[in-house]
């Protein structure tokens, strides 16, 4: 019954033109993997697991773990404050590059019930994502975060709000992340 069968698929395939020479033909070259450009790494600093301070390092705010996920197309961040009680959250975000935009995103859920979508980029080595929204009363409300890679290896995450559309910023949070491992 086999050799039939395989009697059989050598018949169709002499019948079918080119089919063949496309059986001995050699596999077109392999293209890069959908995200390996370099705009693809410009975030890449940021990923490690990080104790977050205050720059003095005296106050620990918590812990962060980014990592790359999905063939190096998303920087998955998970967050644990060190804080207890009504004074403790977590939170999650995605981020990526969008090549039709050329603009990273991120997309933050955090159990104290904030969500961010913010949209930026690379600015003078620094990450800063951005948004605009308007809030419950109709007031424009702007979120604006930088990562600001330092030279001895941290990291500083600086987020300011604005009430009154840019013209004047508060900071919300001030974080300098120190690597957990080398």
């Amino acid at each position: 019954m086999i050799a039939r069968v395989a009697a059989l698929i050598g018949c169709v395939l002499a019948l079918v033109p080119g089919a063949s020479q496309a059986q001995s033909a050699q596999p077109a070259p392999s293209s890069p993997p959908p995200c390996s450009a370099p705009e693809y790494r410009q975030f890449d600093f940021w990923i490690g697991e990080w104790t977050v301070t205050d720059s003095a390092g005296t106050r620990t705010f918590g812990t962060n773990t980014i990592r790359r996920e999905d063939g190096g197309c998303l920087l998955l961040e998970r967050w644990v404050s060190a804080g207890t009680g009504a004074n403790s959250n977590t939170g999650h975000s995605v981020n990526a590059y969008d090549r039709s935009t050329g603009q990273w995103g991120q997309d933050w859920v955090g159990s104290d019930g904030t969500v961010l979508h913010l949209r930026g980029g690379l600015e003078d080595g620094r990450m800063v994502l951005a948004s605009r929204t308007t809030g419950p009363s109709g007031a424009v409300q702007r979120q604006r975060i930088t990562w600001a890679p330092q030279p001895d290896g941290r990291v500083r995450q600086l987020w300011e709000g604005s009430t009154d559309d840019g013209q004047t910023w508060t900071v919300a949070f001030d974080g300098w992340y120190r690597r957990l491992k080398p």
